[in-house]
């Protein structure tokens, strides 16, 4: 009895753009006696590194003592990707530059259809200025009225939870220079699950899922039942996994759609593990699969959860 155990199963896969595979007798090691249909599933699509998965299909599943073979066991606890190859690199040589992720706020745009639009005006003109200085000097002081939501923001822990830290309470480290790494989804992908995930090392990184989403910014079609999410079982396994910040390009981390009933699982689990949560990214196409990193840091506000923050990466 050497403690050591391996499931195997039959498993069959539909990717979400087209097309499948089947295995028969597959085996995998695994770190007990035991193991759920779903993370055996994510720790197969990890183990063989396959992108794009929409549904994995196990059956005839039996678990066997034996020795591990491959070493590449994973806590079924976390399923927290280690040990998949990296999917990019970083640019050669010492050239670097810099990709804007953001989109700009102007004066009575929208963010979330129905709320309030920003307003831009002017609190001291340079007319008006010209009085308090020498000749030939003068300045412009602009005022801005806006909700907190408004253009790409950051979401903190205060935001969903009265005891969560604030702006302020939030350390840079989790906001600034961190890793980033980009989940490109196939087109017509509404929910983000541990499926589509599962092929990535995701621990420390900022995880920026690519939906495309960010093309009907500012148009009503933005807010529509099927906007992109992530699904709470995809947040449940990036916060297992360790991710460090989570971003999207669509309207709401979480399904807005009139079924979801006003739930918010994927900002539930994320603020609750003090993962930050950016959202209404954009120009994520820009940027490669990983070797980049990631900033999106919002003036440091006390008693505030929300901020429009300025996101960038910085490539190569």
């Amino acid at each position: 009895m050497n403690g050591e155990y391996r499931a195997q199963f039959d498993a069959e896969v539909v990717f979400a753009n087209g097309g499948g595979l089947s295995t028969d007798g597959f085996r995998l090691d695994i770190s007990g006696n035991g193991i759920d249909d779903a993370d055996l599933a994510a720790l197969f699509v990890q183990h063989l590194g396959l992108l794009m998965v929409a549904e994995v299909r196990i059956t005839n599943k039996t678990i066997v003592e034996e020795a591990h073979k491959g070493g590449r066991a994973v806590p079924a606890a976390s399923i927290s990707a280690a040990g998949v190859p990296a999917a990019g690199h970083p640019a050669p040589g010492n050239g670097r530059r810099l990709v804007e992720l953001s989109h700009v706020i102007t004066d009575g745009m929208s963010t979330l259809p129905g709320w309030p639009a920003p307003r831009i005006t002017q609190w001291l003109t340079r007319e008006a200025s010209r009085e308090h200085y020498a000749a030939g000097t003068e300045f412009e002081v602009a005022r801005i009225d806006m909700i907190a939501n408004t253009g790409t923001y950051l979401d903190t822990p205060a935001h969903r939870y009265a005891d969560g830290a604030d702006l302020a309470g939030t350390a840079l480290d989790r906001l600034a220079d961190l890793p980033g790494l980009v989940v490109r989804l196939p087109a017509g992908t509404r929910a983000v699950d541990r499926l589509l995930l599962a092929p990535y090392d995701v621990a420390g990184k900022a995880v920026l899922l690519h939906t495309g989403w960010d093309a009907h910014f500012d148009t009503e079609r933005y807010g529509a039942p099927e906007a992109p999410y992530l699904t709470g079982d995809g947040a449940e396994w990036l916060v297992e996994a360790g991710a460090a910040l989570v971003g999207i390009d669509s309207i709401n981390i979480d399904d807005m759609s009139p079924a979801a009933a006003g739930q918010r699982p994927a900002h539930s689990a994320l603020l609750a593990a003090r993962i930050p949560i950016v959202e209404h990214l954009t120009g994520l196409a820009g940027l490669p699969p990983d070797g980049f990193r990631f900033t999106a840091a919002p003036p440091r506000v006390a008693g505030m959860g929300t901020f429009p923050v300025r996101a960038f990466a910085v490539v190569g």
